[in-house]
C-alpha cells in the first residue's frame, strides 16, 4: 500500500518536500482506513451475517435497538441490504483510489468502479427505505441527518459514475473523492460513538439517541468528512497556494492518527467481541 501511487495525490508541480508530505499524508489516511474498514467489514460480515445465519437475527438491536423488528419485514430486508452494500463500499473503496490499479489493470478499475458505485447507490437507497417503513430510534432530527446521508450517497453515487461516463476524468475523480468520504461515515458513526464514550463518558447521549450529542451525530459523522474531501480536492488544484497544502497535509495527518487510535479501541472493546459473538452464537461479554 505504501509503495503505490495515488491519482487524488498526483500534484500539480510545486515544492518537492511540500508535494511529497501532502502524498505521505494522504497515503497514510487511506491505508489507515483500508485497514479499519476492513477490521468493520469483518464485523459486519460475522456478527450481523453469523447471527441472521443461526435464526437469531433479533440479536441486531445489541448493535443498535430497533434495528430488526419481525413486524416490519420490508425494514429488515431494507437494512440488511445497506449492511451488506456498506460492507463492500469499505473494502473497494481505496482500492479505487490506487493509480496503479487503474493504470496498469483499468478494466479492473472500471469493473470494480461499477460495483462501487451500485453498491453506493444501493447503501442510500436501503436505508433511506428502512427510514421510510419506520424511521430512526432518535426520531425526527435523526431521521433528517441520515435521511440527507442516503439522499447525498445516492446523488454522489450517481454523478461519479457519469463523471467517467462522459469521460470527464477530473471531475469523476472528484466526485469519487467526495463519495469515498461519505461511504465511510457509517463506519466513522460508530467509532466517533465509541471515542467519544471513552474520552468523556455519555454525556448528551440518551439510550433512544434524543440527546444533544445524538443530535449532532445524525450530521457529524458525515458532513465534516465532505468538507475535508473538498479541502483536498482545492489543495490538489492549487499551484501556487503552499499554506493550503500545508493545512491540507495536517488535516489529514490528524484524520489518520483518528483512525488508528479510534481503531484500536474499537476493536478491543467492540468489533472484536462482536465477531467472536457473531460466530459462536453467544451474546457478547
Amino acid at each position: 500500500m505504501a509503495a503505490a501511487r495515488l491519482d487524488e495525490v498526483n500534484l500539480p508541480a510545486g515544492r518537492g518536500v511540500r508535494r511529497s508530505v501532502l502524498k505521505a499524508c494522504a497515503m497514510t489516511l487511506v491505508a489507515a482506513s483500508w485497514a479499519s474498514g476492513a477490521i468493520f467489514g469483518a464485523y459486519i460480515l460475522a456478527f450481523f451475517g453469523g447471527v441472521a445465519l443461526s435464526g437469531t437475527a433479533d440479536r441486531w438491536n445489541e448493535s443498535l435497538p430497533q434495528l430488526h423488528d419481525a413486524a416490519t419485514p420490508l425494514a429488515t430486508i431494507a437494512i440488511g441490504s445497506h449492511f451488506i452494500t456498506g460492507g463492500t463500499l469499505l473494502l473497494l473503496g481505496p482500492i479505487q483510489l490506487i493509480g496503479a490499479v487503474r493504470r496498469r489493470v483499468p478494466r479492473l478499475h472500471r469493473w470494480m468502479g461499477r460495483l462501487y458505485v451500485l453498491s453506493a447507490g444501493l447503501a442510500g437507497l436501503g436505508g433511506l427505505a428502512f427510514i421510510g417503513a419506520k424511521g430512526t430510534i432518535g426520531g425526527a432530527v435523526m431521521s433528517a441527518g441520515f435521511g440527507l446521508y442516503g439522499t447525498l450517497m445516492v446523488g454522489l453515487a450517481v454523478l461519479t459514475y457519469a463523471g467517467a461516463r462522459d469521460r470527464r476524468y477530473e471531475a469523476h475523480r472528484a466526485w469519487a473523492i467526495r463519495l469515498f468520504a461519505l461511504t465511510v461515515g457509517s463506519w466513522l458513526y460508530r467509532m466517533e460513538y465509541g471515542f467519544w464514550f471513552l474520552t468523556v463518558g455519555r454525556i448528551g447521549h440518551d439510550p433512544d439517541f434524543s440527546g444533544w450529542f445524538d443530535a449532532a451525530m445524525a450530521f457529524f459523522f458525515y458532513l465534516p468528512n465532505l468538507a475535508v474531501a473538498e479541502f483536498f480536492i482545492r489543495a490538489k488544484r492549487s499551484t501556487s497556494n503552499s499554506a493550503t497544502n500545508w493545512a491540507a497535509a495536517v488535516i489529514l495527518l490528524l484524520a489518520a492518527m483518528f483512525v488508528m487510535v479510534a481503531t484500536w479501541s474499537f476493536t478491543v472493546d467492540y468489533w472484536g467481541p462482536g465477531m467472536v459473538s457473531g460466530f459462536s452464537g453467544a451474546p457478547a461479554a
